[in-house]
Parts: structure tokens; C-alpha cells; sequence
């Protein structure tokens, strides 16, 4: 438990092979992995995407595979009843954004308000040139996309003039479970915490070296101090809204991927990210074989979940 907050929560990403050589789902059928995270105890499950990575980005870069992940998880809703499963992350600038509201609040209802909508602004140009997106638009075209994602799960008639559309007198049904669904953003800008501070539920900070942060074009935040002191910021510039944005931060250690030693070491990295105000922690490699997913699966939930939990 942190200190009068509540108990953290974990997040499994389905791995991310880089290269083509060799295959997404080599790291276990989508509905098995489901099915093994929601019985090992995590409390979430999570797709991102690339609909068209470039070749040396894929095979130079570290880029990696991706499936469609609204797609994906709607698989995965199928056969789990209660983990929570998110997009980590749709790149909003690459939809129309009454497609996204509609893919959105489709996961939604087939999970029965389990789905949380992440996004980011994206970063690969070759992807936005393949996708027929124009790169210097993609802040304009998210701040649309927060505009109109409420607009359409509201239920309620609206119009909205955008850059390349204008809908008139139109209305999105079925509703959310909920009539909304929580917007996660990932990216270390100010720009990014602006938005989260004022209109969304969820921060999803990038950490990694120096180069990472490059490559998807945010702010390099080195340290877990350097998260925590952007997360108090972020909280004072909430307000009122504060309590009720959640924190996601990536467990950034691949020796966890042997879930038996060094516990009393990634227990104290545990403790140190709850620490930082973090609510959920999320765990993204690349894991070459479906036997050594269901392992690691099921040996975290075994060492960290259950009566472990932190």
C-alpha cells in the first residue's frame, strides 16, 4: 500500500517482437494471454499500434510489430470479465475522430465499461506520410479529437466543424457504459501534462534513455525523482480534478522477467514508482515465445500479486 493511497495496480502488455523475423503472435494466442493475465490477479491488459511502420524503423530502429489493438481487445473482452484494458496507445491524429469515438465505445460495451481510450500525438512522419495524415497537424488534430470524443459518447445530437470535416446534426449510438469513456495521454511535454491536467483521466509518462525520448519526440524525464516532481506538478495544475487522473509508469527492468530473484530488489522499485504517486505500474517486453509469456504471467502474479501485492 503507499501511504494513505490506494493499492497500485499492474498492467501486461502482450510483447512487442522487434524485427520481421519473427512473428506478433509467437508471444501466445491474444484470448490465452487474456485469459492467464486476468487469472494470475494483474488488473489490466494492453495493445498499442503501428498500421504502417517503416521497414528500417522495424528491422534498424527498434521498432516493433503491432495488431490493431481496438480489435485486439475486443478479443480479449470476450473471454476476461474483469481486468481493465486499454490502448497503450492509439495514435489519435490517424483517425477521424467520430471512428475513433465509435471504436472506442465498441470495446466499451463489449467489456462492459472495462475500456480506457489511450493516446498520443504519434511520432513517426513516415507513418502519418503512409496514412495520408499531415505530421505538422497532429496537435491540432488531437485537440479536435478531445473535443469530439464527449461530444459523440454524450448521446446527444451535435455539431462540429473540423480541419477536414464537418458533421452537422449528428448523434453517437449506442452510448458508453458509462456515457464516457477515460482518456489515458501518454508523452512527457508540458504540452501533454497541460492536457491531462485540464481534460483527461489518465498520464501515461515515457521513461527510458535519452534516445527514446528522442525518437518519439517528448521531454526525457530520467529518473523516477524527475517523474515524481512532473506528477506533483501535474497534480497542482489539476486542481479539483486532481484525484482523479491516474498514473501509469513502465517498469523499465527486463530481469523481472524471471519472476523469482532479486524479489526484495523490484519490490523496492515497486514501492519507490508507488512512491512517485503512480496508481498503476505497466510492464512492455519483448518476449520471444508464448511459454515463457504464460511464465512470466503467472510467476509475477505468484511473487507480486495476490496477498504480495504492494
Amino acid at each position: 500500500m503507499r501511504d494513505g493511497g490506494p493499492t497500485m495496480k499492474y498492467l501486461f502488455q502482450y510483447p512487442e517482437p522487434t524485427g520481421i523475423d519473427r512473428d506478433l503472435l509467437d508471444g501466445g494466442e491474444i484470448i490465452d494471454v487474456a485469459v492467464n493475465v486476468e487469472r494470475s490477479g494483474w488488473d489490466g491488459f494492453a495493445f498499442t499500434e503501428h498500421p504502417a511502420p517503416g521497414v528500417r524503423w522495424l528491422t534498424q530502429g527498434g521498432g516493433h510489430q503491432t495488431l490493431d489493438p481496438f480489435v485486439a481487445l475486443g478479443a480479449a473482452a470476450a473471454v476476461t470479465s474483469r481486468i481493465t484494458l486499454l490502448t497503450y496507445l492509439a495514435v489519435m491524429p490517424y483517425r477521424n475522430p467520430l471512428l475513433l469515438a465509435k471504436a472506442a465505445t465498441t470495446v466499451d460495451r463489449v467489456s462492459h465499461g472495462r475500456f480506457v481510450l489511450g493516446v498520443g500525438t504519434g511520432y513517426l512522419k513516415s507513418e502519418f506520410f503512409a496514412l495520408g495524415v499531415d505530421f505538422d497537424e497532429r496537435n491540432a488534430l488531437f485537440d479536435e479529437a478531445l473535443d469530439v470524443l464527449p461530444l459523440h459518447w454524450s448521446g446527444e445530437p451535435f455539431s462540429y466543424k473540423g480541419l477536414h470535416f464537418d458533421a452537422r446534426d449528428i448523434i453517437g449510438r449506442p452510448t458508453p457504459t458509462n456515457r464516457s469513456i477515460p482518456i489515458w495521454i501518454g508523452g512527457n511535454s508540458q504540452l501533454t501534462r497541460r492536457r491531462v491536467a485540464q481534460r483527461a483521466q489518465g498520464w501515461m509518462p515515457m521513461s527510458g534513455p535519452p534516445e527514446l525520448a528522442t525518437t518519439a519526440r517528448t521531454a526525457h524525464l530520467a529518473t523516477l525523482d524527475d517523474i515524481a516532481g512532473a506528477i506533483r506538478e501535474l497534480r497542482d495544475a489539476a486542481g479539483e480534478r486532481a484525484s482523479g487522473i491516474d498514473i501509469m509508469i513502465v517498469y523499465t527492468d527486463p530481469s523481472i522477467l524471471d519472476a523469482k530473484p532479486d524479489v526484495e530488489r523490484h519490490r523496492e522499485t515497486l514501492a519507490q514508482i508507488a512512491g512517485t504517486g503512480a496508481s498503476w505500474v505497466s510492464f512492455a517486453f519483448d518476449i520471444t515465445s508464448a511459454s515463457h509469456t504464460a511464465d512470466f504471467i503467472e510467476g509475477f502474479g505468484e511473487t507480486y500479486l495476490g496477498s504480495h501485492r504492494l
